[in-house]
Order: C-alpha cells, then structure tokens, then sequence
C-alpha cells in the first residue's frame, strides 16, 4: 500500500486513477452554459474528498471580498472515497460555498443514494461557477453532462421538481433540487434531494446560493462501478462490526432519529422555549419517534449501503393539518419545530416538517428562528404591528405554518424571519441580539451544552457555525469509548477538565467523516474506519495518521475564516447558555465553562491565543501556501521557530 505520511501531493495508482475515486470533477460555468470533466488535481488527495476537496477550491476561489449570493461564489457538491463502495453508511454528499447565512465557510451534507449515483456516474464531485441568465437544470448521465432549460420548473416545490425531472430524464434517475426558498435566496435555504424522501443538505443556506446560479437542480443516472483496493478485506470488515451497528441503533431503525427524544427530555439535552426552560416531559413524550409509528401510517427508508435504515416515511392523506405524503421528522426538526416552539401537537409538527421540505427550509434554524421570534413578542419587544398583525403564540400551529410560508416565500415579517436570527435581531433592535440563539450565525441545534460540557466548546469553535456534528464529542460523555485515538472510558458531562483534548480529536473525526462522507450513526472505532479507507483506496492509514489528516482539514477551514475576518471574539456562545443554569431538569445548575475549556483548546491545536495557528503548527499540517494568502499572516510571524505572534 501507499503510505499516508507527509504532507505532499498523493500520487495515483498505476492505472492512473486511485481506487475509491473516478478520477474527475465536473466543472459547470453557468455564466458561459459550458460543462467540462478535469482530472482531479494530485493535491486534493492528501485532503481525502468531500469537504476536504471543497474546502480547498473555496479557498483557492473565494474569499472575504467574495459575495456569497454573487456569481463569483463558487457551489461544491462533492463525494468522497468511500461513496459508492460496498463500505457500510458510506450514501452521503457534501455540498459547501461560502454561505449567505454566515458571510463564513458553509458546508452542509446529505444522505441517501444521490453522491453514490454521481459516482457510478462517472464523477467524484461537481464544481459549479457564475450565474445562468435563466433557469436552468444539471443533467448528467454515463459520463456525460448537459445543461438544459428549467424555466418551466421555477416555482415547483422539491417533490414536483423531482417528479418532473425525472419525466424528463429517466425515473432511474436521482435529483437534489431547491424549492421556492432557495429560489428566493432565503438564507435559510436546503438543497433537497430524492423528492419525497427529503434527504437535506440543510445548514448555512446553501440553496440560496443554488437558487441564487438560476440552477433548479441536478439529476444523476449512472450504472458504472467504484474501483476498490480490496473488496474482500471490506465485506469481511462489514460482516464482522454490522450486527453490532445493527444492534447498537436498533431503537433507530424501530422508530427513526426521534426514537431517543424522551431520554435527551430527561437528562437535559432537549432545548425548550428557546432554550428558556429546564424541563418539558408529558409534552415531550407525545411527540417523539415511539408516537409517529405508533399513530401513523409510516414505512422504513434507508440510504445507500444503510443497514440501519432510520428514516420513517409517513403517508397521512387526512391529517388535521392537510395532506401527509413524505420523509417524517427527524429528531433534530421534532425539536426545532416542536420543543423549541412549545408545540406538542404531533400532527402539526409533521405538518411543519413537511411544509418545509417542500419549501427547500432548513427546519433547525426555520424552527429557532420562530422560536427566537415567538420569545420576542412575549417580551413586548415586537408586537402585532411588526409581525403585519401575526400574534405570535407559543405552540401555535397555524402561527408555525404562517411563518414558515412567509419566510419561504420572503413576504411579510417572514422576510426578516429568512435572513436568520443573528441579522434579524439587527434589523429588529431593541436588545433582540440577546435570545438569538446563534454561534457565527448559525443557529444552535438541539443539543444543550448545559448537559454536556464539551458541546459549548465545539460550537463556539465549529468552522460552520454552532454544529454538534463537526465535533461531535459528547457522544464521549455519555457511553462511547474509542480506545484507538485513548479514549478509553466516557467523560464526566458537565465538568470541563479533558473537554479541550476531546473537542480537538472530535473535530478531526468529523473533518474526516465529511471528506469520505461517511454517516455519522455508524460509530466503529478511528482504527476501523481507517482501514476501510485504506481497503477502499490501497494507501495505509493509522489511527494518528487519520487525526492528523482530520486536523489539517479543519484547520484549512479555520484559516478561510480568519481570513474572512473571524478572531477569538467569535468561538464563543450565546450569553444564555452561559450564564443561565436550570433550577430543575437533568442540567439542573450546570453552565459549561468556555473560558476555561478555549485557552487549552487553543493551545492543543497549536494556535495563538487570539486563536490563530502558529507558523509551526501551519508547517507541520502542510499549509503554508494556504496561509500565505491571509493579508499579514508571515508578517506576524517573525519567529519560525517558534511561530510567536
């Protein structure tokens, strides 16, 4: 096998393609209506694929001076060397640009058969530049790629834009597509895809950047095959570990993603009344996983190479609301559109969640934006005259339903609702800032870092924005271990002594988990997913090798966002969280610690105490041409031996 070790460029394999790869990228000028295939470049391979190809090109690319809705922002959908493989929860896709939510790095990944089928149909990834005069769709088949008008599809929702995609191409066909939010450039815009299998790559408004190119979608078709290193190593890795992931998440594949939403009630995880209230547990229990297959007609759905299968696809042609026909919530929309809003009426947040996939809406920051909203007219800071009239009542469905068709079509107080609750709170005044639940303006999702410490830390440092999944380490705080990287017992949750070491490993996990595109509920140990990489691509990978890839990749994002303007003042959290402990509730009297947890983060990771990478540990990832780029970074770092600022 190849060797991962240093930091240059990654030869091929003497076929000239690399197992686990195609080979070639798809770059789309929409401005000029052309498509052209291009060897991937030897660089890439040291950043693995997925986000880690996507982070490079945004950086090569775009920048602070870049308008994220303008046609110089560069769009990334990208699969990484596992996708498409026999390697077990390895059917996701990353889409990244600079987001319209953030003004920072955004990225966003979605499950489900649509980065497989790119694959098999010839591609690892797709580059999209500039902007198309009208709109237009992606079609590419077998290798070859085709722009083709899409005017007569402007205005569909996500489910009858897949149906009439396919009609156009083949029903074999898979398609991601954005609705009327993404269309309208709503910050808060999904790319949705598989129609209504509603596979949402959600975070950071990523289908207004879509919608903002004029491009309505992009379907996929192909049939051709994924080179592996050693096909027999993987399945007989997948035969030994896939009864226990099987096991492991069999509450999951009963009852989907909601299935735990009780127990994350009772031990204080849950977020209530914008994140306001300690406790919320007769309501909670009407609406969690258990309920939806219990009161509704619901069907199993699994994503590519998926044992598990966790999503619940509902069909309720009566229900109270209107007609069900699609994905139901998962538990992070069961809370943003539920607990968050203080609705416990199941049927309305299936509803909601509905609404929104159809719309192209991110139901996390869709929900706490309501919810940020709903917080401010009980305060008297906004009344009926801001809201054109709407009263705002906590738990109120038709008051969710409003707001989500306002905010998707860009009309009424729904238009400000859009823009997310940081630029919101702006426009707003009057002291709204202090409940926007927001990290870099990216709204929290539903997790509470009052229950487990580390959570702070990783959503004051996440490269997207407040994001439980680029790190997600308080799965170490409860019941995982991971001897190969030495975490070999949980950690305490809410004390913050171990939390930096544990964030920093976290972080690099979830850099890599995004650049093989891999499914964050398969959890074998570091050692095992490494050797799935090196089975898929015949280059030897360690456990250490693995983290210190992750880590460059993360720190690549890092030093986009420097030079986009973020400093230390913004790895922060909302007052909140920090300061408000629960007098009741499993979090009760517990606030996490950032102060104490950022300084070891920082000096973990090797960065200065303003949280900038030194010169030392910018050599020792291999990033300096990177670096170099960011206006007086060297200047500030005379001393290259010790990399003092």
């Amino acid at each position: 096998m190849e060797s991962m070790r240093g930091w240059g460029p990654v030869s091929s394999s003497p076929g000239g393609v690399r197992p686990g790869y195609t080979g070639r990228l798809l770059h789309v000028d929409l401005t000029n209506g052309t498509c052209e295939a291009k060897e991937i470049e030897p660089r890439l391979l040291g950043l693995i694929g997925g986000s880690g190809f996507a982070a490079d090109i945004l950086y090569r690319e775009t920048g602070p001076e870049t308008a994220p809705l303008g046609p110089e922002n560069v769009l990334c959908f990208m699969t990484g060397p596992l996708t498409g493989t026999a390697v077990m929860c390895s059917g996701r896709h990353e889409v990244a640009a600079k987001s319209p939510l953030t003004g920072i790095y955004g990225e966003a990944s979605a499950g489900g058969h649509w980065g497989a089928m790119l694959k098999k149909a010839g591609f690892d990834g797709i580059v999209v530049r500039g902007r198309s005069e009208s709109p237009v769709y992606l079609w590419i088949a077998e290798g070859r790629a085709e722009l083709r008008p899409a005017n007569h599809l402007w205005g569909l929702d996500t489910f009858e834009t897949d149906t009439r995609v396919k009609a156009e191409t083949t029903e074999k066909a898979v398609v991601t597509c954005i609705g009327i939010a993404g269309e309208r450039m709503v910050p808060l815009a999904a790319i949705m895809s598989e129609g209504k299998e509603a596979r949402a790559a959600a975070r950071c408004g990523l289908g207004a950047v879509m919608g903002s190119k004029n491009l309505k979608a992009i379907a996929v078709f192909g049939t051709g095959d994924v080179t592996v290193h050693n096909l027999h190593a993987v399945l007989e890795m997948n035969r030994r570990i896939g009864p226990e992931t099987v096991r492991a998440n069999e509450g999951m594949k009963r009852y989907g993603t909601g299935a735990s939403l009780e127990y994350v009630e009772k031990i204080g995880d849950l977020p209530i009344k914008n994140w306001s209230q300690g406790t919320w547990k007769e309501p909670a229990s009407r609406i969690g996983g258990m309920q939806i297959v219990k009161q509704m007609r619901t069907r199993t759905t699994a994503c590519y190479r998926c044992p598990i299968g966790c999503g619940k696809m509902i069909t309720e042609p009566h229900g109270p609301y209107g007609p069900v026909d699609g994905r139901g919530p998962e538990y992070e929309s069961l809370a943003a559109l539920g607990s968050y809003v203080l609705m416990d009426d199941l049927y309305a947040i299936v509803y909601a969640n509905e609404l929104c996939n159809r719309f192209g809406l991110d139901t996390i920051s869709t929900g706490a934006t309501i919810a940020f909203a709903m917080e401010l007219y009980e305060k008297g800071i906004i009344d009926a005259h801001d809201t054109g009239g709407l009263h705002l009542r906590w738990g109120d469905p038709q008051t969710v339903f409003t707001l989500i068709g306002q905010i998707a079509h860009k009309e009424g107080f729904g238009a400000i609702l859009g823009l997310g609750t940081r630029q919101a709170s702006r426009v707003i005044g009057r002291g709204a800032q202090e409940y926007a639940m927001q990290v870099k303006g990216l709204e929290l999702p539903a997790h509470d870092p009052r229950t487990r410490a580390s959570l702070a830390l990783a959503y004051a440092t996440s490269n997207r924005g407040a994001c439980h999944l680029q790190g997600q380490s308080s799965i170490f705080e409860s019941r995982a271990t991971d001897p190969s990287i030495g975490i070999d017992k949980p950690l305490s949750p809410h004390t913050w002594e171990g939390k930096a070491d544990l964030v920093v490993k976290a972080q690099a996990i979830g850099s890599m988990y995004d650049s093989l595109c891999m499914c964050r509920y398969f959890r074998p140990g570091v050692d095992q997913v490494s050797k799935y990489f090196s089975y898929v691509t015949g280059v030897d990978m360690t456990p250490a090798e693995f983290l210190r890839t992750g880590t460059r990749i993360f720190t690549l994002k890092r030093l986009y966002n420097l030079r986009c303007g973020i400093t230390r003042k913004d790895d922060t959290i909302p007052p909140r969280i920090a300061t408000l402990a629960f007098p009741e509730g499993g979090s009760a009297g517990h606030v996490p610690h950032l102060g104490k947890m950022l300084g070891e983060y920082y000096r973990i990771q090797g960065w200065s105490e303003d949280g900038i990478p030194t010169l030392e540990t910018i050599r020792k990832l291999g990033l300096e041409e990177y670096a170099g780029s960011i206006p007086g970074y060297l200047i500030r770092h005379k001393n290259a031996e010790t990399g003092g600022i």
